[in-house]
């Protein structure tokens, strides 16, 4: 994406996916950074780039700064009952205090307590550091992705060295920290022969979700977010972590954001639900299922989005209708009524995170920005808004991109802070709104059914 100060005009889109590799679920990124490449080539000469991705994943470098293999996928399976062991070992309440991160069980600390050549490895980068590293030759780490890590602390914004010594990783391989808005270099000379120009590097947000929540058009501090794509990261901005053992048992996160703030968060499963089923219905049409999706009976079958057996690729359908059937449920018929159940159960998983985000941080919430991908999916909007009770602001779609580019504009001068961006972001592009109506009693309904289902064991 380029900005010229107006908007942002789309230079290169590519697909990104897994591949298997080496007994492992991999990116491929060497061809993601050709792809930069190329799409840096169609957008220059321009002042300034950023980078900014997924969280947790990374690359091992050596000491001759040679990667030594490609990155493993999160959804690999290399980190089954490390969690377990690692609480065991630490406490989780502990891990908690200093990280304030949830349990997930792809978070980085997990992946290294995997990997088997860390002996070998003289740093460690998460996926945008790489790719800043091949771009400019500087190694380091961002600290609003470095903050999914589950090794930062999240006081003091510093690599959490004690806790790191406990787990036995070697500290070498954590490289320094920046932050949003810090110079990270100038295009290697060869970079810049290839692409036809040259520019500096500036470090951005580089999680995507916290790139996507500083573009968030809100106009006070009254809100909840959804960052909706493949995952859901619902909740709200606030000044200081929440730390309390409610917030830990409730497996709430606590990531950085830009200019002190942290995103009290906890993720939803989100759209992977759909585009994997997607993927068992050659030939149909988003479009064309979601129209007939509005008009299939509400609450039909119901899943809880994060159950861990639908984190892995593969046949979506085929597990709902699985889960369905484990918690008594009849299963949807066709495509429309999988899609049905997919949007009511997801927007039922932004409700519970956004009233729990809520209550456990006692932030008031009048309205609840949607942005990403997920805001040009009317029904899920409107879902959504029905669900929470609450006014859905859906747009921008591309908050990543405009975040990135907006940190980027304030570190050249040309914005003054975080209220002027968000003023940007909202005149970027369209917004539509979504007011909450239908019946309310119904939401209750459905999720005391999810509800009573988890106490029970059955969701």
């Amino acid at each position: 994406m380029v900005w010229d100060g107006r908007g942002l005009t789309e230079a290169h889109r590519f697909p990104n996916g897994p591949v298997r590799a080496r007994g492992r679920l991999r990116w491929d990124v060497r061809a993601l950074y050709r792809e930069i490449l190329h799409g840096l080539r169609r957008a220059g000469p321009v002042a300034s780039v950023g980078v900014d991705s997924w969280a947790v994943d990374y690359g091992l470098l050596d000491a001759s700064g040679r990667l030594l293999d490609d990155p493993v996928h999160y959804r690999d399976d290399r980190t089954a009952g490390i969690a377990e062991r690692v609480a065991a070992r630490v406490g989780a309440a502990e891990l908690y205090d200093v990280s304030g991160l949830q349990v997930l069980p792809f978070n980085t600390v997990y992946q290294l307590l995997a990997e088997d050549r860390l002996d070998a490895a003289a740093a460690m980068l998460l996926v945008p550091d790489l790719i800043a590293y091949w771009l400019t030759g500087e190694i380091g780490a961002e600290v609003t992705n470095a903050s999914t890590t589950g090794l930062l602390d999240v006081r003091t914004r510093a690599w959490a060295s004690g806790l790191i010594g406990r787990l036995g990783l070697p500290e070498r391989i954590f490289p320094p920290l920046r932050r949003p808005g810090d110079p990270i270099g100038s295009l290697r000379p060869e970079t810049a022969r290839e692409v036809g120009w040259t520019s500096r590097v500036t470090a951005v947000a580089s999680h995507d979700t916290a790139s996507a929540v500083a573009a968030v058009p809100a106009d006070g501090p009254r809100f909840a977010y959804v960052s909706c794509g493949t995952w859901s990261l619902a909740g709200v901005e606030l000044p200081a972590p929440v730390l309390t053992e409610a917030g830990r048992a409730a497996n709430f996160t606590n990531e950085a954001g830009i200019d002190g703030t942290v995103r009290y968060l906890r993720n939803v499963m989100g759209l992977w639900l759909l585009q994997e089923s997607l993927r068992a219905w050659p030939g149909a049409g988003l479009e064309g299922l979601l129209e007939a999706a509005g008009r299939e009976r509400p609450f039909a079958a119901l899943v809880d989005p994060d159950a861990p057996v639908f984190l892995p690729p593969g046949d979506m359908p085929a597990r709902i209708a699985a889960e369905c059937r484990r918690t008594g449920q009849e299963p949807p018929a066709s495509p429309p009524a999988f899609v049905r159940c997919v949007l009511e159960s997801l927007a039922l998983g932004h409700r519970r995170a956004i009233r729990q985000a809520a209550a456990l941080s006692g932030r008031e919430v009048d309205v609840v920005h949607l942005v990403g991908g997920g805001s040009r999916n009317a029904l899920l909007c409107r879902l959504t808004a029905d669900a929470c009770g609450l006014p859905v602001v859906a747009g921008p779609a591309e908050a990543t991109a405009l975040g990135n580019v907006l940190v980027q504009a304030r570190a050249a001068g040309l914005v003054s802070g975080l209220a002027e961006m968000r003023a940007l972001a909202a005149g970027a592009g369209p917004l539509r709104r979504y007011e909450p109506s239908g019946d309310a009693a119904a939401w209750d309904a459905a999720e005391a059914r999810i509800t009573a289902g988890s106490a029970a064991g059955a969701f």
